[in-house]
């Protein structure tokens, strides 16, 4: 079985506890549902290893989940260059875990309070809460985003300003549900496509062009 991470075992732990007294002092039936939970927060919660293939010429997933759109930007507050913005989608059954997507130091990070709309919406990026990190290395700058969803309603993290992360590192989680958005200068060609699905710290989202 794939290890759990840690925020995983509060609500393990407390399906577990539930059904066991939902058991006992009414009937056994009623303990079911708590324990179908109990399993699905199991999976929900799995953390499962990766091999990275480190290259610091590619930009990694930082999740599992589908492309959900691939957005030319002028600029950006930390790549400060013409851009390109691409969009994962996490379902509630895809590995929430986070991963960095390069080698390098954390040089911009800030948090935002705001909205709980589904993660698909279009608008999400500005007006739900999120997550961002910046992460710069001698070859490229890139913007990482977490945002929270209709049911995601905690986002993780478990770096700070200026930690040196390795690639395909874990640097966090969002709680069930919720879409990252991963930012590239125009040097880097973009290796997927709409609808494709990505793995974190597996699927190469980006190549460096020299």
């Amino acid at each position: 079985m794939a290890p759990i991470i840690s925020e995983g075992y509060p609500f393990i732990f407390g399906c577990a506890v539930l059904g066991v007294v939902l058991g006992l002092s009414w009937h056994p039936y009623v303990a079911v549902v708590p324990f179908v939970l109990m399993l699905y927060f199991c999976y929900f919660f799995r953390n499962p290893k990766r091999h990275i293939e480190l290259d610091d010429s590619v930009v990694l997933s930082p999740a599992d989940g589908t492309v959900t759109d691939i957005v030319p930007l002028e600029t950006d507050e930390f790549v400060k260059e013409p851009c390109n913005k691409v969009i994962i989608f996490m379902s509630v059954f895809n590995v929430h875990v986070n991963r960095s997507p390069i080698k390098g130091q954390i040089k911009l990070q800030k948090y935002f309070c705001g909205r709980f709309r589904p993660a698909y919406k279009d608008t999400v990026g500005f007006e739900n809460e999120h997550h961002v990190l910046g992460i710069e290395n001698d070859r490229i700058r890139i913007s990482v985003k977490q945002i929270a969803g209709i049911l995601a309603r905690r986002i993780v993290s478990y770096v700070t300003l200026d930690d040196k992360l390795e690639q395909g590192e874990l640097y966090g989680m969002i709680k069930f549900g919720s879409c990252l958005e991963v930012v590239m200068p125009k040097n880097v060609e973009i290796m997927v496509e709409k609808g494709q699905k990505v793995a974190g710290g597996q699927t190469i989202l980006g190549r460096i062009k020299d």
